[in-house]
């Protein structure tokens, strides 16, 4: 989508927040608050300066159980509670 002309930040609302309104889920999915249901990804630098940096995720958390975290070692399955 920034090949064809989007910023970074509106690629990024484009693929998360924009498709939960679009499915009558604003604040529940595709937002990072208490209460909502968070699936996370950590990348190495800022990807509102080079998107090409989401392409390189260090770190990944589904449900609460860290699968994946190159910032601190081998990657795991470890819960994040």
């Amino acid at each position: 989508m920034v090949k064809l002309g989007m910023t970074p930040a509106a690629a990024i609302q484009a693929a998360t927040s924009r498709p939960a309104e679009m499915l009558g889920s604003k604040g529940e999915i595709g937002v990072v608050a208490e209460g909502a249901f968070a699936d996370m990804i950590a990348v190495g630098a800022d990807p509102l300066k080079d998107i090409g940096e989401l392409e390189k995720v260090k770190f990944v958390m589904k449900d609460g159980a860290v699968f994946k975290d190159d910032f601190h070692g081998t990657p795991c399955m470890a819960s994040a509670k």
